[in-house]
């Protein structure tokens, strides 16, 4: 990871003080590595296991809704891996249930005025949430792996869309106009990508589509509720908090 990348917290200090130990029971475990991987809930904490649910809880209100889920801002691709997995336990013969990820996996290119007017941009900075060199093609081998371990392993289910949003969600809309969009989440942040990519999603939405956003009513990051309110007003559809999250919303197209 590079040097610059500044993250959003919760804990407290003291909190941060804790988890060092959990680390420390994490890097010498005395599983051995075959055991470590089907046992891993050793080591998650509650607020981790509550974003797992959260994705949980987004993927059974689609489950009856036709069309692939995408996801804006995948950075280290848990959310698409997830995804990827849960098709597998719900619906696992829905080949056509893609996964589509987009991320320019060098962290934030162009933040605007929008937004830091809360914050001055604290964490809206170039670069910030940026991944390791290379990250993109060992998420591959991760989706890889993952669909050979699940059903239908022959058809490729998954799509990684590198570079920037407000341009690539154009170039596969144009090449693939079949889509319905049933899940698209978004976790880009910033507000021209945000709004960029909530426009251009628009009109492959349908009945029962949700819309997931991450920083929806944040002060860190208020770009993302300038754009959502720019393109569909706050008054249009109810917006839904997570059972899991308090500060996750999500939206149903009705």
């Amino acid at each position: 990871m590079k040097n610059n990348v500044k993250l959003q917290t919760r804990s407290s200090v003291q909190q941060q003080e804790v988890r060092k130990k959990l680390i420390e029971l994490y890097k010498n475990t005395p599983l051995p590595v075959e055991q470590l991987m089907v046992n891993l809930p050793l080591y998650i904490r509650s607020s981790a296991l509550a974003k797992l649910l959260y994705i949980n809880e987004l993927y059974e209100l689609i489950i009856r809704t036709p069309g692939i889920i995408m996801e804006f801002g995948s950075w280290w691709g848990c959310n698409m891996v997830l995804f990827e997995n849960l098709r597998n336990v719900y619906e696992p013969y829905n080949w056509a249930r893609k996964v589509v990820g987009f991320d320019t996996f060098e962290g934030y290119l162009s933040p605007t005025e929008q937004d830091y007017v809360c914050t001055g941009g604290e964490l809206a900075f170039k670069n910030n949430y940026s991944v390791s060199e290379n990250y993109a093609e060992h998420l591959s081998a991760l989706l890889d792996y993952m669909q050979e371990e699940n059903t239908l392993s022959h058809i490729k289910k998954y799509e990684l869309v590198k570079g920037d949003a407000t341009k690539t969600i154009h170039t596969y809309l144009d090449k693939n106009p079949q889509t319905i969009i049933a899940l698209a989440y978004f976790d880009i942040q910033l507000y021209t990508p945000t709004k960029t990519c909530l426009e251009a999603i628009r009109p492959y939405l349908t009945k029962g589509s949700v819309i997931a956003m991450d920083e929806l009513n944040h002060f860190e990051f208020p770009g993302e509720t300038i754009a959502y309110k720019e393109v569909f007003a706050l008054d249009k559809y109810k917006i839904i908090r997570s059972r899991y999250l308090p500060d996750r919303s999500y939206v149903i197209i009705e």
